[in-house]
């Protein structure tokens, strides 16, 4: 895990962005987040995580860097998969919230707003997305998805898979990492005794890029992670000093 500080710490929150093969979408993407800052309730920054990518969107990350003060970057030097991307920005982020959107565009930065007052109250603050403009087969798959997750996890949340999300920093640095993590961000919080809330947010469809989902890793791979899940849940420790002489 990063421990040494950083530019983040200067910031209440940090947006991670998890770039993969992106490049049609960066343009909007320095468009929206450069528009939400200024209106966003805490001091925000933009810490985009390019995982691997093989078309432009490295070099064209770093160049809306350099055009924002408050957007920063890191090149991972391989494709690991999103959960593999959160972990990164986890463990990079110094500022007190830490939160992610997709670099799709399917959801409005903006929502953060209807997020970020819950962490007053909860540890994890999950949009769900209402009206859903995927695919009738795409909507299904999920539906499927969340719901035997529900059923292996108890973690209650109706939309897991919303790429929406509001953390307090120091619980996302704590939790436990595998391929998949992003599926059971709620469960995993609940396993170190935090509390989440569900907001509703907008969704919208997919204008450019190519979704990086299909049925495999959508259904077989979170079936077989729900087992994990279970292990892990039964063997979780959990533990607070009390005192100490250190």
């Amino acid at each position: 895990m990063q421990t040494d500080k950083n530019q983040t710490e200067q910031y209440t929150f940090t947006i991670i962005v998890p770039v993969y093969n992106e490049e049609e979408n960066i343009d909007r993407l320095e468009q929206s987040l450069s528009n939400y800052l200024p209106q966003a309730l805490y001091k925000t920054c933009v810490l985009f995580v390019n995982d691997g990518s093989t078309d432009e969107s490295g070099n064209r990350i770093r160049q809306v860097c350099e055009r924002h003060p408050h957007f920063f970057y890191l090149d991972l030097d391989r494709n690991g998969g999103l959960s593999a991307a959160l972990k990164a920005g986890f463990d990079h982020c110094c500022s007190k919230y830490v939160g992610y959107m997709d670099a799709d565009m399917q959801t409005d930065v903006e929502d953060f707003n209807l997020l970020l007052p819950g962490l007053e109250s909860h540890v994890l603050v999950t949009g769900i997305r209402a009206n859903r403009k995927d695919s009738l087969f795409k909507n299904l798959q999920s539906r499927i998805a969340n719901g035997f997750r529900r059923m292996m996890t108890g973690d209650g949340v109706s939309d897991t898979g919303c790429p929406l999300k509001v953390m307090d920093t120091g619980y996302a640095r704590r939790l436990p990492m595998f391929k998949g993590m992003h599926r059971f961000l709620p469960a995993l919080i609940l396993l170190q005794e935090g509390s989440v809330q569900q907001v509703p947010v907008r969704h919208y469809p997919r204008l450019a890029g190519k979704s990086k989902y299909h049925l495999w890793n959508r259904l077989t791979g979170p079936f077989v992670d729900c087992f994990a899940y279970r292990w892990m849940k039964r063997r979780y420790i959990n533990y607070r000093v009390v005192t100490t002489n250190l």
